[in-house]
């Protein structure tokens, strides 16, 4: 505390006669002293200062008494900031939504009104569900069924069916058939089990060509078959794509706000709810958890040249995704052509597959014409 007096030094002895402890005395000039007291000795101090018309004025504030002060004038604000945690908590231990996936047929209504039947329902507590007990009744109750998985994640019950399938029915097909180009490209190997090969090694094929028939025997003999077999041709995928030099794009600068709230039943209750100070911006929210979070990035425009690596590679990946496993590519051309303000940009895909098919035999209607 400061204090100002004629008699500074008096004030002080008074003081110490009275039983009160001063230290850190400094003197600051002939009527002003300042020095540290116990807040107890307050009271006393006030007396001393009113007998000898002392002017006393508080500057610092430490200490625990201090401490235990603001506790006690803040104590509304920490006993609702444990009333509401206790509240959220609370109701953190019921279910209030159930989602239930499904496959093909059956319906998530259905089901979930079969579940709402065994007693399920938002707003159950989630130690009076038996996620076992239930996988197993929604099981024995329903012949489509084959498995399900029933979990409790967060204040949501998630049921997850997978439905049974009868296996596909294998048919034995000795039918007589041709095998048939599904593909254009260019024969580089033939294998054939059954039927006779019309095509060779480098022979140029069209989609729907023949490329062994359903036949075997001599002329004199011949006889309809079941042609089988694989025709491994050199097919040709292209991709074009014609994009600006240049283009407009938003970029994150790094900044970002976070605001956070409490979901329940339909209505968010936000904990912290941040004014959002960008102009633009992107939103991605995070509601897998008790405390869901909306974080807001900063995001600017920007002038991006446009990378033609990049974009190859988008291509190739364009093209690939369709292949099946066995198909095998032995070749990649690119082609990068720049015209004023824009790239146009062309990649070839060579590859061997194979490209045979069955296909019905179509009956020779040619002899019957000219005889008529």
């Amino acid at each position: 505390m400061e204090i100002e007096s004629l008699m500074p030094e008096r004030f002080i002895n008074l003081l110490w006669k009275n039983g009160v402890i001063a230290k850190n005395i400094n003197k600051i000039n002939v009527t002003t002293i300042i020095l540290q007291v116990k807040l107890s000795d307050y009271g006393e101090i006030s007396k001393v200062a009113k007998r000898t018309n002392t002017r006393v004025k508080i500057i610092g504030r430490s200490g625990i008494s201090f401490f235990i002060i603001k506790l006690k004038r803040r104590s509304a604000l920490f006993i609702g900031i444990i009333l509401f945690g206790s509240i959220i908590y609370y109701l953190s231990t019921f279910v209030w939504n159930i989602e239930i996936n499904t496959e093909n047929y059956i319906s998530p209504y259905e089901l979930r009104n079969q579940i709402k039947s065994l007693g399920i329902r938002p707003g159950l507590k989630k130690k009076d569900i038996d996620v076992y007990a239930l996988e197993k009744k929604i099981t024995i109750n329903n012949d489509e069924i084959m498995w399900v998985k029933a979990r409790i994640d967060g204040v949501k019950l998630k049921v997850d069916v997978i439905e049974r399938q009868s296996p596909p029915i294998i048919v034995s097909n000795k039918t007589p058939c041709n095998l048939i180009a599904i593909k254009d490209g260019i024969v580089a190997r033939v294998f054939t089990t059954g039927g006779t090969a019309i095509v060779m090694d480098g022979t140029v094929i069209q989609k729907g060509d023949i490329l062994v028939k359903g036949e075997q025997g001599k002329e004199e003999a011949l006889y309809p078959v079941h042609a089988e077999g694989e025709v491994i041709a050199k097919t040709f995928y292209e991709k074009t794509k014609t994009v600006p030099l240049n283009k407009i794009t938003k970029v994150r600068t790094g900044k970002s706000i976070t605001n956070l709230y409490v979901k329940i039943g339909n209505k968010k209750i936000y904990l912290k709810n941040s004014l959002i100070p960008y102009t633009n911006y992107d939103k991605i929210e995070n509601s897998n958890n008790l405390i869901n979070k909306e974080i807001y990035y900063q995001v600017e425009q920007k002038n991006i040249h446009a990378n033609s690596k990049e974009i190859v590679k988008e291509l190739y990946s364009t093209i690939f995704k369709n292949f099946d496993k066995s198909v095998k590519v032995i070749n990649k051309i690119e082609n990068v052509k720049k015209e004023k303000d824009k790239y146009i940009i062309k990649v070839l895909v060579v590859a061997e597959e194979n490209v045979a098919s069955e296909a019905n035999i179509v009956p020779d209607t040619s002899n019957t014409t000219e005889k008529k």
